[in-house]
């Protein structure tokens, strides 16, 4: 099976979890709904675009390997914001405000987490696309498609947030592996500029813990999880239930160091 490498390396970067309050906490691995929508803003799709997100979500399949553990670290944002206030986006157009006069009295107060110099291996596939008749001249996205958005992206990308533009470019190849565990780690095969350690957290999906990938998984611990990191788009909330396995990989032996 065709699988394909995202290499995320940046100064700093989040992969968004459950907000508390004011608190915006991370995860160590990106949401399925957050590599949804990197691939759907290098694609140049909308927000409105809802249908065309949720079909692309629910083809994906992805894991992750965290290359470099990087830093936790916390950001205190204060901000008073007013109605006439703009701000920026990756579209090209200046983004307004909404809201009633209440909206403007109070500032914004918040926590963030976010890695300062990590690097983090994505690698995903794509199941087959349903034909929709209704929109021909929209056709479902490929393997292909995706790596040439991720090569010249219609709009900028970043990592989590905004400000958290890539060191490197994103797309790292495409290449043939039977599993996940298995395109991850031809993946770190691939890399530089990093520093080769025996093993590297990694998560990938409970239904390819089999064979080889069970014995190794079982010997450095791997435990079993259920996220809730897939996105409803018409709600914008998240929802569903994704069972993936958290565990260890060995760094193949040829590596680069």
């Amino acid at each position: 099976m065709r699988h394909l490498l995202v290499d995320l390396d940046a100064p700093l970067m989040s992969f968004g979890g459950d907000v508390v309050d004011a608190n915006g906490v991370v995860r160590d691995f990106p949401a399925k709904s957050m590599i949804a929508g990197l691939f759907a803003n290098a694609l140049g799709w909308e927000r409105f675009d809802i249908d065309r997100h949720a079909d692309l979500q629910a083809r994906l399949t992805i894991g992750a390997a965290r290359v470099a553990e990087g830093k936790r670290v916390q950001d205190f944002q204060t901000a008073k914001l007013e109605a006439n206030d703009r701000g920026w986006t990756t579209r090209g157009r200046v983004e307004g405000r909404a809201g009633g006069a209440d909206t403007y009295k109070s500032p914004h107060i918040r926590f963030r987490d976010m890695d300062a110099d990590a690097r983090v291996l994505v690698t995903c596939r794509l199941a087959p696309a349903d034909q929709d008749d209704s929109a021909p001249d929209l056709p479902a996205p490929d393997l292909d498609s995706l790596a040439h958005a991720l090569a010249r992206p219609e709009r900028p990308l970043f990592i989590g947030r905004k400000p958290f533009v890539p060191s490197r470019p994103l797309l790292l190849g495409v290449i043939e592996a039977e599993t996940i565990p298995a395109a991850l780690a031809a993946g770190l095969a691939l890399l530089d500029g990093v520093e080769r350690r025996d093993r590297v957290r990694a998560q990938w999906p409970y239904a390819e813990l089999t064979g080889a990938t069970r014995a190794q998984a079982e010997a450095a611990g791997a435990q079993e999880d259920a996220l809730t990191d897939e996105r409803h788009w018409p709600s914008g909330v998240h929802a569903g239930l994704r069972r993936v396995i958290h565990g260890r990989l060995d760094w193949p032996a040829e590596a680069t160091a």
